[in-house]
């Protein structure tokens, strides 16, 4: 006698549905990498012609921030990695604790931003300032490129928590399971995302003087 193996129709759907969004996630980030990707040319470029203005307007950032928000995403990238091994092994709490720990460094993160933007806009240093506007072309276009890629990082990060935080309710309700954890991956690769673009920012403004 032929035993012929079970094959549950909804599992293939399911199946061809966890490709089609990992492949609709993987899209969607490499369009992501194209607009930071053309920034960084754009800064590339504007550092090579105005190259001692872009050295004179770095020391005017503290790398001390950046670093310590360099830490911040780095450890979040570990706890949102890690919550998604918790969920495929069953551990459901623990899941959910490592997707609330990301969240609150996520949090961490922008506070810090908020704090060193904040001490700019006092020292009369944001696009538009007559402060800025008095320096040296390269410096403006500096502080432009800075205010524009760091807001839109910042931009980023909150709707990376958005995501998350969206995952924590999923998993509390059984949406995202431990046979079902594609959209946890989704939302961690963007999450990771969020922390590549800051891996490249962070020595474009912070590091190279």
């Amino acid at each position: 006698m032929n035993l012929q193996p079970l094959v549950v129709p909804g599992d293939s759907h399911a199946h061809r549905d966890d490709i089609g969004s990992r492949m609709g996630m993987w899209l969607f980030l490499f369009t992501e990498l194209i607009l930071f990707g053309g920034m960084f040319i754009l800064y590339a470029v504007y550092r090579f012609s105005h190259f001692q203005e872009f050295q004179l307007a770095a020391k005017q950032l503290d790398t001390t921030v950046g670093t310590v928000n360099t830490l911040i995403l780095l450890t979040s990238s570990l706890t949102v990695a890690l919550s998604i091994v918790a969920l495929r092994e069953g551990r459901k709490g623990f899941s959910k604790a490592l997707v609330a720990m990301t969240l609150v460094l996520a949090l961490a993160f922008l506070m810090n931003k908020y704090f060193e933007w904040n001490h700019k806009f006092d020292a009369g240093i944001y696009p538009g300032s007559p402060d800025l506007l008095s320096q040296p072309d390269g410096v403006i276009l500096y502080f432009g490129l800075y205010f524009v890629m760091t807001g839109l990082h910042a931009l980023h990060v909150i709707i990376g928590a958005g995501v998350l935080g969206y995952m924590y309710w999923a998993i509390g309700q059984g949406i995202v399971r431990p046979d079902a954890t594609v959209r946890l991956e989704a939302g961690g690769l963007y999450w990771h995302l969020v922390d590549i673009i800051w891996i490249f920012l962070f020595p474009l403004f912070y590091l190279l003087q």
